[in-house]
Parts: structure tokens; C-alpha cells; sequence
């Protein structure tokens, strides 16, 4: 293993997973949690950094609202690049590289975070911690790598989940420091040192794999295919709404509700850290009962729940809108985790309708879902995007949220309408072969 490069590397070999590759994996797999995780906290940063931004900045809400909708533009599409940069450079490496690059988001905005900035100015700053939101595709890329099929599901749970977890963690890293009445600065000095210690423990403790490389002819293949897009679709709704709501939640709290940056900061991290935390157990539910059905019930719920979001907004019930909003955290949480689970039985039901069977048909369903994960995860993170800027239009003509929460409740109920049709509706037997109708009904089971 010359330069932290594994030349071997057979996950599915129960003799090798014991002996060597499970203590490899895990090892990465932790070091990568740690990268991924504060990847999540520096792209959420300005989530944060608008509370502390009072009168004396000169930037109303929907200007807010900008901000934190171009870092998740930048954190969608850089995800891309990220997916295919692990095969070219290698896992360890390029974790190094994306922890480093976290580095210049967080100094730039300690050096321009105060009154009289220039919005073009923070507007910059605030694209530049899109970096952080590649660090997923990148790290769900490289561990993927390193778990044989009958773990991924724990791994990539894990992983996920841990970084998902960076969003409420600075949150309240932020709750701390507006508390002790420290100033933003005081926030970004303590994630300076942790963004180099993450890169440092990935130099020393992270590993290559020399078999892992590039396949553009799977990459191909899942953007021609019509399921990577549904489900590209259905993963705006949940992974989409997730990281929307958690740059959007303080803000909305502060402008809707007249609530201070201490108020706000109190209460915004519950509904990110409990959808994080709840993300296993969705994949866990989608394992016993299906993914489809798990993800179809669990799109009626968030529906309910923005149902009552609206009421408590137009009734202007702060008690019922903060309960139904972290309810609504909770239900993107399960979503995220069913809807991932739905990938790779998606593939492998297609794989056994194309008469493939046994490994064939495993090989299939790992490549083309591998492929297609990190476009689906750029895509979702473009829900983020939507969510900010529906709220700046609503706050800049109605003064409230209202209409940008009804806008939501229909987006839910058409990704409802999308799961139950492509994935849980019986074909009509009179009009479609059984033969036909077998792949159909396999994806109950997904």
C-alpha cells in the first residue's frame, strides 16, 4: 500500500472483509464523516451568519433570501464534478482537497463579515460555501466503494446522516456564540481549525482504491435513462426541502415572526438535527415495507404537515407553525432515507426485467445506480434553491410566507401523484402482458 493506494480491494469476499477490509473501511468511513460533517456546516454557514446580520447591514429579508439561495445553487451543481473526482484522483486525495477548499469560504467570510460590506461582496462569499455541499457526492461516492452490498445500506446511512448532522451542529454552534454575545467572527474562528484538523486526519488516516475508476459508459447510460430523473424529481421533495428549510427556518422565524437572532438561532436547529438523525430510520422503514410505499405515505404526510404550516402562517401562530415545521423536518428526513433506498433496487429490478439474474443482474443494479446517485443528489440539492427563492418572492409581495408554503403543499401532492404512478400503480392486466407486468410491480418493492 505505497502513498495510501490499495492496489486489492475485494469487499465481497467474506475471508478478505473479515481478515483486512473491514477495519480499512470503517477507518474510512469515520474519517469521511468527519470531512462530509463539516462540509454540511460550512455550506449551511450563512443560515447562521444572516441572524447576525441586523439594520446596520442595510440588507432587508429578501436580500437574505439571496444569499442563502446561491450557496445552495453552487452546492447543487458542484456536487457533479465531485461524484467523478473521487475515480480520478483518488478517495483520500480528493477528501484532502474538498476539506482544504472549505478553508477559503470560511476566511473569506471572516474578513468581510461586517457592516458595510458590499451585498455583491457577501453575495461572493456566500457562493463560495457551495464548496461545502459537494463534499457529499464525493464522500457517498467514495464509500460506496469500500462496503460490499450487504452493508451499503449501514455505510451509506451512516455517512449521510453524520454530515446531514453539520447542519444543526453549527446552528447551534451559532445559538452559543449569539448567546455569549459574541459577534460572527467569534463562529467562523472556531471552524478554522477543525477544517484543518479534517483535512490533516484524511492525509494521515484515509486510503485510496487503485480499482475504483471512471464509468462513462454507465454515466451514459443513467442520464438516458427516465428513472434517474424521476427520482431526481422525487429527491427535490425530500433532500430538497430538507436543506431549503434549514437555510430558510431562522430566517423566517425572524422576518414572519418578529423573532430576535437568540430566539431564532433557539429554536432553528431542532428541525435540521432531528431529520438528520431520523434519515437511518427511513431507510430502515423502506427496507422492511418497500421504499416506494415508504416515500409515497411519507410525501401525504409532509403535505399534511405544510397543511398546517399555512394555517399557523396565516393565523400567525407561532407555537403551531415552529410543531408543524419541525414535524415537516422530520417527515424530509424519512424521505431522504426511503427515496436513497429506492436507487438500487430501481436498477435491480430493471436488471431482472432485461432476464438478467444472480451476480449479472447485482452488477447491473451497482453500476447504473452508482452513476445515476450523484446527479440525483445534485439535482435534489436544486429543491434548496427553489425553496429560498419562492420565499424571497413571497416575503416581497405578500410580507409573509404563506403563499410560498402553498406553493410547497402542491409540489408534494404532484410528487405524491409521480411515486404512487411509476412505481406502486398495478398495470391494468387486461391491457399489458404478464410478462409485462411483472418489472411493474417489483418496484412496490424497492
Amino acid at each position: 500500500m505505497a502513498g495510501r493506494w490499495i492496489e486489492h480491494w475485494d469487499p465481497e469476499d467474506e475471508a478478505f472483509w473479515e481478515a483486512r477490509g473491514q477495519r480499512i473501511a470503517r477507518r474510512n468511513l469515520g474519517f469521511s464523516i468527519l470531512s462530509e460533517h463539516i462540509g454540511f456546516s460550512i455550506w449551511t454557514l450563512w443560515s447562521v451568519l444572516v441572524l447576525f446580520m441586523g439594520p446596520e447591514y442595510g440588507i432587508d429579508p429578501a436580500g437574505k433570501f439571496f444569499l442563502v439561495a446561491m450557496a445552495t445553487l453552487v452546492g447543487a451543481f458542484i456536487r457533479v464534478p465531485y461524484t467523478f473526482a473521487v475515480a480520478r484522483f483518488g478517495g483520500r486525495n480528493w477528501t484532502i482537497v474538498a476539506a482544504s477548499m472549505l478553508l477559503l469560504p470560511t476566511a473569506a467570510a471572516f474578513l468581510v463579515m461586517e457592516p458595510g460590506t458590499s451585498y455583491t461582496t457577501f453575495m461572493l462569499v456566500a457562493m463560495l460555501t457551495g464548496v461545502g455541499g459537494g463534499n457529499f457526492a464525493s464522500s457517498m461516492t467514495n464509500i460506496n466503494s469500500f462496503f460490499p452490498l450487504r452493508k451499503k445500506g449501514w455505510a451509506l446511512g451512516m455517512n449521510a446522516g453524520g454530515g446531514n448532522i453539520g447542519v444543526p451542529v453549527v446552528q447551534l454552534a451559532g445559538l452559543a456564540v449569539i448567546g455569549a454575545a459574541g459577534g460572527p467572527r467569534v463562529l467562523l474562528g472556531i471552524y478554522l481549525p477543525l477544517i484543518a484538523v479534517s483535512a490533516i486526519c484524511a492525509a494521515l488516516f484515509m486510503d485510496n482504491l487503485a480499482p475504483v475508476k471512471n464509468d462513462t459508459g454507465a454515466s451514459k447510460d443513467a442520464v438516458r435513462d427516465p428513472h434517474t430523473w424521476i427520482m431526481s424529481f422525487l429527491y427535490i421533495g425530500t433532500f430538497g426541502s430538507f436543506i431549503g428549510y434549514s437555510f430558510a427556518f431562522g430566517l423566517v422565524l425572524q422576518t414572519q415572526f418578529g423573532r430576535t437572532p437568540l430566539q431564532a438561532a433557539s429554536i432553528t436547529f431542532i428541525g435540521p438535527l432531528l431529520g438528520s438523525l431520523i434519515r437511518p430510520v427511513g431507510g430502515r422503514l423502506a427496507d422492511r415495507y418497500g421504499g416506494a410505499r415508504i416515500t409515497l405515505w411519507n410525501f401525504l404526510g409532509m403535505g399534511a404537515a405544510t397543511g398546517v404550516v399555512v394555517l399557523a402562517s396565516v393565523q400567525q401562530s407561532l407555537a403551531l407553525f415552529t410543531t408543524a415545521f419541525i414535524a415537516l423536518f422530520v417527515l424530509t428526513g424519512v424521505g431522504n432515507g426511503s427515496t436513497y433506498k429506492m436507487i438500487p433496487g430501481i436498477f435491480q429490478a430493471k436488471a431482472v426485467a432485461k432476464g438478467m439474474t444472480g451476480e449479472a443482474a447485482a452488477a447491473y443494479g451497482r453500476r447504473l445506480s452508482g452513476a445515476s446517485m450523484g446527479l440525483i443528489g445534485a439535482v435534489g440539492a436544486l429543491g434548496g434553491l427553489g425553496i429560498n427563492l419562492a420565499f424571497r418572492q413571497s416575503f416581497l409581495t405578500a410580507g409573509t410566507g404563506t403563499s410560498a408554503f402553498v406553493a410547497f403543499l402542491a409540489f408534494y401532492a404532484a410528487c405524491f401523484t409521480v411515486t404512487w404512478a411509476v412505481y406502486l400503480r398495478r398495470p391494468a392486466t387486461t391491457a399489458t402482458p404478464v410478462a409485462e407486468a411483472k418489472p411493474q410491480l417489483s418496484y412496490a418493492e424497492v
